[in-house]
C-alpha cells in the first residue's frame, strides 16, 4: 500500500463544476468591473447576436463575450484588428473552466477613436460650408512679410526658413510660437491667428509643422483651430505634416501645403528668376522709351521743316486773301448775269400774256357757258313736262274720279270709314256715306239684300 502523509478520511476532493464555480466566484468577487484595452481579434458573430472575440496587447491576449442585448447598443461595428476599450467582468465559463471577459460597454481606443472624431467633425464644418471655394482668399503675388505660426523649436521653422532664404532672402519672416500638440496646443494655434490678424503685420501665414501620428497632430483637428482660419482676414496657407496628412486645417485654409517646406516654395518666389524678368522687362522699357524719343525727334525735325518766317506768312496769306476776292467778285458777277436772264425771261412771259386781252377771252367763254346753260335748261324742262303728262295721264286711267266718272260710286261706313264691298258689310239703321262722280249722299239703311 503507498504510504499517505494523512489519513484519507482527511481528504476533501472537490468535483471539477465545484472547482469551476468557486474560482468564478472567487473571480467575480475579487474583480468588479474594469476598463480594458486591447485589439480584436479572431471576432465571431453567430447566429445567437451575441459577440465571441480575442483581446490581445503583444504579450498575450483574453476571451471575451459581449451579449446581443449589450452590443445593439455599440455605435460602431467591431472589427478585427480594431484597437477598443472595454467595460467588462472577470469571470470563469463553467463549462470548459475557460477564464473570460464579459464585456458591459465598449468603445474605439487610440486612432479609431480619433478618426471618428475627425469625421464628425470634418462633417459638421462641411454642412456649414467652411470648406467652399467662394470663401478662399488668393494668396499675395510677392509677400512683403510672412508670418509663421508654429513651435519655435520644431523642424518646420527651419525647414520654412531654409527655403526662404534660398529663394528669396529678402522676405522677412515673423514668427508666432506655439505648441503644436499636446493639451492647449490648439487653443495656442488660434489665440496667435487672431493675434496676427489684430496686429496686421503680415499678408499672408503659414500654420503647420512637422510629421507625427494622428494624435500628434490633433491640435490641427480641433473645431476651435478651424474657426480661427475661417474667421482671418488674411490668408492662410496650412502645412501640417507630411504629404499624406490631411487635417480639418488643411480643408479650411486658403491653401493647403503639403508640407511646410512646400509652403515656403508657394509663397517665396525665384530670387533668380524673379531678377531675370526684371532684367527682361528693364530691357523692354529701355527699347520703348528708345523707341519713343526717336518717334519725338523725327516729330521735331518735321515741325521744323513746317515753321516759316513772318513775311513769308503774311505774303501766303495775302495771297490767299486775293484768291478768295477774285473768286467772290467772279461768283457776284456770275450771280447777277443770271438773275438778268431770269428777269428777261420773266418779263417776256408777261408781255406775251397781257391782263386786257385774257379778260376778253375770259368774257367770250362765259357767254359761250350762259348759252349752253339756257339751252340745257330749256331742254330739261321740255323733257320733264312730257315726263309729267305722260304720268298725268297713266294716273287718270286708273285713278277712281274715272271710275265715277263712269256712273260708279264708292259707299263706306260713317262709324269706322270702311269701305263696303258686300251687303252683310252694314246693319239696318246704321248711316252709310255714298261718294259719287260730283258730291255724295248721306243714308240710312234700312233693310240689306
Amino acid at each position: 500500500m503507498p504510504d499517505y502523509p494523512f489519513s484519507p478520511n482527511d481528504r476533501f476532493v472537490y468535483s471539477v463544476s465545484q472547482l469551476n464555480r468557486e474560482v468564478k466566484e472567487a473571480l467575480e468577487g475579487q474583480f468588479p468591473l474594469i476598463w480594458v484595452e486591447g485589439e480584436i481579434a479572431n471576432l465571431s458573430r453567430p447566429s445567437s447576436g451575441h459577440l465571441y472575440f480575442t483581446l490581445k496587447d503583444q504579450q498575450t491576449q483574453v476571451r471575451c463575450a459581449m451579449f446581443r442585448m449589450r452590443n445593439n447598443l455599440l455605435h460602431f461595428i467591431p472589427k478585427d484588428g480594431m484597437q477598443v476599450m472595454i467595460r467588462a467582468r472577470v469571470t470563469l465559463y463553467e463549462a470548459r473552466g475557460d477564464y473570460q471577459l464579459v464585456a458591459e460597454h465598449m468603445e474605439e481606443s487610440g486612432e479609431g477613436l480619433l478618426l471618428r472624431a475627425f469625421e464628425a467633425l470634418k462633417q459638421k464644418l462641411l454642412k456649414e460650408g467652411l470648406f467652399e471655394q467662394k470663401h478662399k482668399q488668393p494668396l499675395p503675388r510677392l509677400p512683403q512679410r510672412i508670418g509663421v505660426i508654429t513651435s519655435p523649436t520644431g523642424a518646420a521653422i527651419r525647414d520654412i526658413l531654409t527655403v526662404l532664404k534660398r529663394r528669396f532672402a529678402a522676405i522677412p519672416v515673423l514668427i508666432y510660437p506655439v505648441q503644436v500638440q499636446g493639451n492647449g496646443a490648439a487653443e495656442q494655434i488660434a489665440q496667435a491667428i487672431a493675434l496676427a490678424n489684430e496686429r496686421a503685420e503680415c499678408d499672408v501665414l503659414i500654420v503647420g509643422r512637422g510629421g507625427g501620428s494622428l494624435e500628434d497632430l490633433w491640435a490641427f483637428n480641433e473645431e476651435i483651430v478651424a474657426r480661427a482660419i475661417h474667421a482671418s482676414l488674411i490668408p492662410i496657407v496650412c502645412a501640417v505634416g507630411h504629404e499624406v496628412d490631411v487635417t480639418i486645417a488643411d480643408l479650411v485654409a486658403d491653401m493647403r501645403a503639403p508640407t511646410p517646406s512646400a509652403a515656403a516654395e508657394l509663397l517665396s518666389p525665384d530670387s533668380l528668376e524673379w531678377l531675370q524678368s526684371l532684367d527682361r522687362q528693364e530691357q523692354r522699357l529701355e527699347s520703348v522709351i528708345k523707341r519713343y524719343l526717336a518717334e519725338k525727334r523725327q516729330q521735331l525735325f518735321w515741325r521744323q521743316q513746317q515753321l516759316q518766317s513772318p513775311d513769308q506768312y503774311q505774303q501766303r496769306q495775302r495771297e490767299r486773301l486775293y484768291a478768295l476776292e477774285h473768286r467772290i467778285k467772279q461768283a457776284l458777277r456770275l450771280e447777277f448775269i443770271q438773275q438778268m436772264r431770269r428777269v428777261t425771261e420773266l418779263s417776256g412771259r408777261l408781255t406775251a400774256v397781257k391782263p386786257e386781252q385774257r379778260v376778253k377771252n375770259l368774257g367770250q367763254h362765259a357767254d359761250q357757258l350762259s348759252k349752253r346753260l339756257r339751252q340745257a335748261m330749256h331742254t330739261q324742262l321740255g323733257n320733264h313736262r312730257r315726263e309729267l303728262v305722260s304720268k298725268a295721264r297713266t294716273l287718270e286711267a286708273v285713278s277712281p274720279l274715272a271710275t265715277l266718272a263712269r256712273g260708279y260710286s264708292i259707299t263706306e261706313s260713317i262709324a269706322d270709314r270702311r269701305i263696303l264691298r258686300r251687303s252683310n258689310e252694314v246693319k239696318a239703321g246704321e248711316r252709310i256715306r255714298t261718294r259719287l262722280q260730283s258730291g255724295q249722299l248721306v243714308c240710312i239703311v234700312e233693310s240689306t239684300e
